[in-house]
């Protein structure tokens, strides 16, 4: 009898996780968006950190410290209203970190893989109409795939997605997130009345996907390294960035959306 309240090694990381980064999270996301812009910026300073350990770049060193305040200052841009300006100084801010690390590329794309999402954060959750439940949809969207993925994916096993990537994500588990993530969105949808359910699922589950590339995306940055973990940031769980690849992906994808409906996501639905 015991056995079947035994809980799974991934699946609590994966429950820690969220009880560890959730409440702070939601926290920042309902006091407004300068709570939420200061989150992003020290997720911002810690993921340059656990990036430039990952590059191998060696530590302290300028092209990391330049990485950092690149990132930094793309958000306080971001922040204050100015996006673009935000987005000017992370390609400066990359550049200059390329040269200075004798041309680690790895180390510079970190301005634009990091720094991107950050900015796209920010500026979601500035709208002042729906910037709070867009954030929060995205966030639970997110962590709905993850959950997802690892319950139908560990139950119902099958073919492997990207077994020289990530040996144990499946393709029935891919299936799993995108149907997590619609559902989520689809509660949403009817919890705040914003539009057709199915719309919003079908956006949700497009979110999910996006997640789950960003989570594979990593995997294949780690053994492109040699790394099991980009850091031990967090105990049992690795790094900031271990925790947050999905999210980044999908805050992507979800402005790219908002840009495409005139700084709206919710006009397509």
């Amino acid at each position: 009898m015991s056995s079947l309240f035994t809980m799974s090694p991934p699946l609590a990381r994966r429950i820690g996780s969220a009880l560890v980064l959730g409440p702070p999270t939601i926290l920042c996301v309902y006091l407004g968006s300068t709570a939420f812009a200061v989150m992003v910026l020290v997720t911002m300073g810690i993921l340059a950190w656990e990036w430039s350990r990952l590059c191998g770049a060696p530590l302290p060193q300028v092209g990391g410290v330049l990485l950092g305040c690149s990132l930094i200052a793309a958000i306080v841009g971001a922040e204050l209203g100015y996006p673009a300006v935000g987005l000017l100084l992370l390609v400066a801010g990359g550049f200059a970190a390329y040269l200075v690390a004798h041309g680690n590329g790895w180390l510079a794309a970190g301005a634009i893989c990091l720094g991107l999402p950050g900015v796209a954060l920010v500026w979601l959750r500035q709208d002042p109409e729906m910037g709070r439940l867009v954030v929060l949809w995205l966030v639970a969207v997110v962590w709905a795939s993850d959950i997802g993925a690892y319950a139908v994916g560990s139950t119902v096993g099958g073919p492997k997605l990207a077994p020289r990537i990530s040996p144990r994500k499946t393709w029935s588990g891919l299936c799993g997130a995108i149907t997590a993530a619609a559902a989520i969105g689809a509660a949403v949808a009817v919890y705040a009345d914003i539009g057709s359910p199915l719309w919003v699922a079908v956006l949700s589950g497009s979110v999910g996907l996006a997640a789950q590339g960003g989570d594979l995306a990593e995997s294949w940055l780690k053994r492109r390294f040699g790394v099991k973990d980009v850091s031990g940031l967090i105990p049992g769980h690795g790094g900031l960035l271990d925790r947050v690849d999905a999210l980044l992906a999908a805050a992507l994808l979800t402005a790219l959306i908002a840009i495409w409906g005139n700084g709206k996501i919710w006009i397509w639905l």
